[in-house]
Formats: C-alpha cells, structure tokens, sequence
C-alpha cells in the first residue's frame, strides 16, 4: 500500500461522522485548568485554494471531523488548529471550524502585516490567538521597516501571540528583533535545532537564554521527528527536556501533536506522540502543566 493510500485509509470516512460535543465527553465537569490540550494540529482539504508561493501541499484531507475523532479517540479535550502556510492567508476554513467549536478549539492565524486592527478583532472573536511566522525556507522580515512596527503594536494591543517556525540558526536574529515588544513568543517543534548539532546548537542554547531572562518565550514540544532522520530529533527531544525545565520550567512549555503529521504521515501517529510526551515527562503532576494548564492559559481558556 503506498503512502497516499495508507493516509487516506486512515482518514477516510470520518468527515461525515457526528461526534461527540466537548461537554458530552464531560469535559465541563472537569477542572477547567485540567482538559488535557494538543496546541499545535491543522485541517485542510484538497478543495481550498492553495498559496501562490509554498513549499508544499499535501494530496490527501484532514477534515475538522477527522481532528475531532482522533482527540476523542486520545481523550484529549482541547486543541489549537494552526494555519497551515500553503493555504497563505486564507483563514476561512480555520474560522469555520472555530466557530462550530468555541469551548473546544483555538486557532493561530497566518495574515498579511497590513490586516487592520478591526479584521484582528474580527478573528479575536472567532478564537483566533494570534498568527503564525512559518519562515523555513523564507527571507527574515525586516520587523523595524514598513508595515511591521505598527503591525506589532497591533498584535500587541490584543494580546495575541507570535508563533515562530524557523530553523535554531535564525532565531536569534528573529528573537532579538521581536523580545523588545511586550508580545508572547511561541517557539515551534523545540526552536529547530540543527540535526547534528542537537542541543549544541547555538541558536537553540540562545533561545534558552533568553527566555530565561525574558519570561517572554514558550517553546512547544512538539514535531520531533522533523529535528532529524533515523531517531535523531527524537534523541535530540530527550535531551533538551531538561534544559527547557531548566531555562524555561514547565509553565513555558506547551505540546502539540502536529496531527497530521504532514510528510511525515507514514511514521508518524497521534498515539506515538503522546507516548513521547510520557518519556519526555513522567511525573502525572508536571505533564499537567504542559498538557493542560500552561496552554489553558496561553491560548485563553
């Protein structure tokens, strides 16, 4: 079976499923503070207009309905759906789905610098948390010229956040021009170390240090496997985990599944990825704060 069948084996038929709502899992019987949370997933079908400039689009769906069953499946309560880059910054299907689903899904946007303060506030209401910076394989923006500082000002006046996605080598240059600004900084799939560097990497201990002194950094310990081939992201993942605990502790970490796990989808699973967390953080009461109460928080539940 090739890859593009087995994906769809796996996704198949789901999208015309009824399930359950968050409160007829019981959720809001639970501590608020206590819904476990993938805050890092996306949803798309091969019907949405595609981005002019990308570096990739998959050939399979991942249907909202798809998402819903397997954080049913995982007994996980919540989730934060992220923009996937080669839709650009059409968040139409993003805000659909966050507005069949306000006390369960959040969202993090990808928007042009020139939005307005009043389409931001637009998205605010439909659960939007603040936007996306996927620059892999993109020119560093200039945040000081053009649209950028008012944009921040923006950003900030909300209280959203900026989610970056960019190898280690480059965050310290991304980090220092936006650490000034009083905005959260999301670090994506443990800041991208380099594969044969891991921890070493110079860019990755930079990140360390300055969340440490600001405050102003999370990390998400999420995607592993795109750090390096044959095991060496996930190796890479065991031994940063003391570190974050060290410069960031627990309260500035949050996980995410990056369902659906995209180019990756042959190896990769939801369930594999909650069992990693387990190996990262075996303690019950410190995988409650990465799991539920540092995401509850950062993305406004």
């Amino acid at each position: 079976m090739n890859r593009r069948n087995a994906v769809k084996m796996m996704m198949g038929g789901l999208a015309g499923l009824t399930l359950p709502t968050l409160e007829a899992l019981g959720v809001e019987k639970m501590n608020e503070q206590l819904v476990p949370m993938d805050t890092h997933a996306h949803i798309f079908h091969r019907g949405l207009k595609l981005a002019n400039a990308r570096r990739y689009a998959p050939e399979y769906d991942a249907y909202l309905a798809d998402y819903l069953h397997v954080l049913d499946e995982n007994h996980i309560g919540r989730g934060v759906l992220i923009q996937p880059s080669f839709l650009g910054t059409d968040n139409s299907y993003l805000v659909q789905a966050l507005r069949q689903y306000p006390n369960r899904l959040r969202g993090i946007a990808v928007v042009d610098p020139a939005i307005t303060l009043d389409e931001m506030k637009a998205l605010d209401r439909d659960g939007i948390r603040g936007i996306r910076l996927n620059l892999v394989g993109q020119e560093l923006p200039n945040f000081s010229k053009d649209q950028w500082p008012a944009f921040l000002e923006r950003i900030q006046s909300l209280d959203w956040q900026i989610e970056i996605h960019r190898e280690a080598a480059d965050l310290p240059t991304v980090l220092q021009a936006l650490l000034p600004r009083d905005i959260k900084l999301v670090v994506d799939h443990f800041g991208r170390p380099d594969p044969m560097s891991g921890v070493n990497d110079p860019g990755f201990k930079f990140m360390l240090n300055k969340a440490e002194s600001s405050r102003k950094i999370w990390v998400k310990v999420s995607g592993a496997y795109r750090n390096g081939n044959n095991g060496a992201g996930e190796r890479t993942a065991l031994e940063a985990m003391p570190l974050l605990k060290k410069y960031l502790g627990y309260d500035r970490m949050v996980w995410g599944s990056d369902w659906p796990h995209t180019q990756f989808e042959s190896s990769e699973s939801y369930a594999k990825e909650l069992t990693l967390l387990s190996d990262w953080i075996p303690n019950k009461e410190d995988k409650d704060i990465v799991l539920c109460k540092t995401p509850a928080k950062l993305f406004g539940f």
